[in-house]
């Protein structure tokens, strides 16, 4: 991605000159520190969220703070590229990070702030993104303006989970955040099906290898028409036998998919690779999920956080450390504490995932090593990449 430049060379500090800047630096800064914050109340059972589970909070937060701020961050910089608009920068950008900041602090004090002033707040941050970037996509008739309509159901799935709040319904809320989901993984299939394939092909060629990166039209548009069917069943019977086969067969789809990308190929250049890592875990937490529902195999069944922890912490990861660099100046290589901060965070999703149904009686050493691990991995990406994100471009010119 190439956008033009909102303005002349900048000097000195620079976090409101591009749209990846802020909401990347906002991204790293509550990975890192909201995992302690969820394991020191999950170990006191402190409930942030009155009358619903601790796990509420922790699962709103990553969601609409992490996993939100990273996609802002991603699309405010993206938009322009596609349309060929000039850049968003400055007050607006200022304005956008003050909203997500305002819905976290709203969510912190959930339980001493009135009902309707954590709506209020938590809902402003997502029509504020969406007004930036539908100008430049409606006016260009770009062909990824139904991202808007994704937003919109977003913001709309929010509201469900602020309603179950509101009414101390825990299970109304756990469903709006499955459907939330559903939706963003759609998201990453999405994006994912573009990026990975298009960035080894680049890197493969760079290389002088003649390996074709393949892409089968037929099986790009089943994979997301069955990742479009997973919300619809999922609000239909979210745990039951329809749920479980569609499972299998995205899963089939996914790694049928992921097979064409020559991930194996990728293995001597981490900022290649770790894509694909984030990518692989979206077949292996679909067949988890399979298992789980079909056979209640009990090994499989933390097969969600395969789907969050390991795609989304594990894309996002790879995603702002690549395009920070791209787009600040500096060449496409990783330094050895950004590598150990991919092997870090695949480790703990691992954990995370997988060392359960081996050591069942250790469960919350587990949980306290794979958090310990993902706060790690975040908090090497600040100490490399704050600078490089408020801080000029290394070349002078402005972005």
């Amino acid at each position: 991605m190439s956008a033009q430049p909102a303005s002349g060379p900048v000097r000195g500090f620079a976090l409101f000159t591009c749209g990846f800047r802020p909401f990347f630096l906002l991204a790293g800064l509550f990975a890192a520190l909201a995992i302690p914050t969820w394991l020191a109340l999950y170990l006191r059972s402190t409930l942030l969220l009155p009358a619903l589970p601790p796990q509420m909070w922790h699962s709103h937060e990553m969601i609409y703070g992490f996993v939100a701020a990273a996609a802002a961050g991603f699309l405010l910089t993206a938009v322009p590229s596609w349309t060929g608009t000039k850049g968003f920068a400055g007050g607006p950008l200022v304005m956008l990070a003050f909203a997500w900041l305002l819905g976290r602090a709203a969510f912190a004090l959930a339980g001493v702030l009135p009902v309707w002033l954590v709506v209020t707040l938590e809902l402003a941050f997502l029509p504020g993104l969406g007004a930036l970037l539908a100008p430049p996509l409606l006016r260009s008739r770009n062909r990824n303006t139904p991202l808007l309509a994704v937003l919109a159901v977003l913001w709309l799935s929010d509201a469900a989970f602020l309603a179950g709040f509101a009414r101390g319904d825990p299970g109304w809320a756990s469903h709006s955040l499955r459907i939330t989901i559903d939706l963003m993984l759609l998201v990453v299939t999405v994006i994912g099906g573009r990026i990975v394939p298009s960035f080894t092909a680049n890197a493969l060629r760079r290389r002088g290898e003649a390996v074709e990166v393949r892409s089968r039209p037929w099986l790009e548009r089943s994979v997301i028409a069955l990742m479009l069917l997973v919300p619809v069943v999922d609000l239909w019977q979210p745990d039951g036998a329809a749920a479980g086969w569609l499972a299998v067969v995205v899963a089939l789809a996914q790694a049928l998919r992921l097979s064409g990308w020559r991930s194996m190929r990728t293995r001597g250049e981490a900022i290649l690779w770790v894509l694909h890592v984030g990518y692989a875990w979206l077949p292996i937490g679909f067949a988890l999920k399979a298992l789980w529902l079909l056979l209640g195999a009990g090994w499989a069944v933390h097969w969600l956080h395969a789907l969050t922890m390991g795609v989304f912490g594990t894309m996002i990861l790879a995603v702002m450390t690549r395009t920070a660099l791209g787009h600040t100046g500096r060449a496409l290589t990783v330094s050895r504490s950004i590598v150990a901060a991919y092997a870090m965070l695949t480790l703990g999703v691992a954990a995370r995932v997988f060392a359960p149904a081996f050591w069942p009686s250790h469960y919350l050493w587990i949980v306290l090593a794979s958090g310990l691990l993902w706060t790690a991995a975040f908090a090497l990406f600040l100490i490399v990449y704050a600078p490089i994100l408020m801080l000029p471009r290394a070349d002078g010119k402005p972005g």
